[in-house]
């Protein structure tokens, strides 16, 4: 299957999409809700979206492996934003009805400042030599995550650099079984990936505790979706409402040609997160075998912890204990 790209530009979704305003009653972090039509998008016909694979949108942060000091490094997402003054004056700009696309930015003034360390997203348009913001602003980017970094300390928790491994969550080679286990960071060279865990987005899974942290890392399209529902919103939402595999945070397809197209629960004005996720209702097996890595672990380490559990089956994520 083809990865996804370290681009992070907007995912367009399946379907046209439109604002609807909600009432200032109801009214919480934003005034408006975007939902999905019944039409589908142009963007998605032309990435022949009717041959493309659907996978499971896993709720976490995104993450990035490429080539830092020499050796492969997981990269933290981190998009450069606007500083106040330049928020203002691109906010004003839009305010008049014009263009985004026209505005000038200046980037040494209109910009927060960045970790020397910093790099732009592939394939961002450039001007004399810097890279331009998207539609919204931003220019999305990466950091190396640092060994110990206390800023991406959940980041840092899943690798471990003198082994050059990750812990990754994947689908087991048996059908209905999910594994965990240490994965070379050379075979994860260019791909994104997605943090999740204790700390991460409100944990959706239910992984670890507060005493126990629990992250884990999921390469992008990992897992296929077997049985998805035909590409009409009605099926769609009876597949998201009512089959045990839609109980996800949505859909990304990957198509033939490298490009993303994603839909999800909440742009069919779906609840999410749910009591229980498809995600945390399949078998997991943990596969550590610690005589591979010359390394000592450190005791309190995540990788320590799972080479500990080398062998074992649990019902579900959410059952994955250490001890005390």
């Amino acid at each position: 299957m083809r990865r996804r790209s370290p681009v992070q530009r907007k995912v367009p979704c399946l379907f046209v999409t439109e604002v609807k305003k909600e009432p200032s009653a109801k009214r919480e972090r934003q005034p408006f809700k975007v939902l999905a039509t019944e039409t589908i998008s142009g963007k998605a016909l032309a990435a022949d979206i009717h041959n493309a694979i659907p996978t499971e949108k896993v709720d976490g942060t995104c993450c990035y492996v490429t080539t830092y000091k020499g050796q492969p490094y997981l990269w933290a997402r981190l998009d450069r934003r606007p500083s106040k003054q330049g928020e203002k004056k691109f906010r004003q700009f839009l305010h008049s009805l014009k263009d985004c696309k026209e505005f000038a930015w200046n980037i040494e003034e209109d910009f927060k400042p960045v970790p020397d360390t910093w790099i732009p997203a592939k394939d961002l348009e450039f001007s004399n030599g810097n890279p331009l913001p998207d539609e919204n602003g931003h220019m999305p980017g990466w950091v190396p995550v640092e060994k110990n970094s206390k800023q991406y300390c959940w980041h840092s928790s899943v690798i471990n650099y003198e082994a050059e491994i990750a812990l990754v969550l994947k689908r087991h080679a048996d059908p209905g079984l999910l594994e965990i286990s240490p994965v070379p960071l050379s075979e994860l060279l260019e791909q994104t990936l997605e943090l999740i865990g204790t700390n991460i987005n409100a944990n959706p899974y239910g992984l670890g505790s507060k005493k126990h942290p629990v992250h884990l890392l999921v390469p992008h399209g990992a897992f296929e979706i077997k049985n998805p529902p035909t590409l009409k919103q009605n099926d769609i939402l009876s597949w998201f409402e009512s089959c045990s595999e839609g109980k996800v945070e949505g859909i990304v397809w990957h198509c033939h040609d490298g490009c993303l197209i994603k839909l999800h629960r909440h742009h069919l004005d779906l609840p999410w997160p749910l009591a229980e996720t498809y995600l945390n209702s399949q078998p997991v097996v943990i596969s550590f075998n610690r005589t591979k890595y010359e390394c000592d672990f450190e005791p309190k380490s995540l990788f320590h912890h799972f080479s500990n559990l080398d062998g074992q089956r649990f019902d579900r994520l959410k059952d994955i204990k250490f001890d005390a």
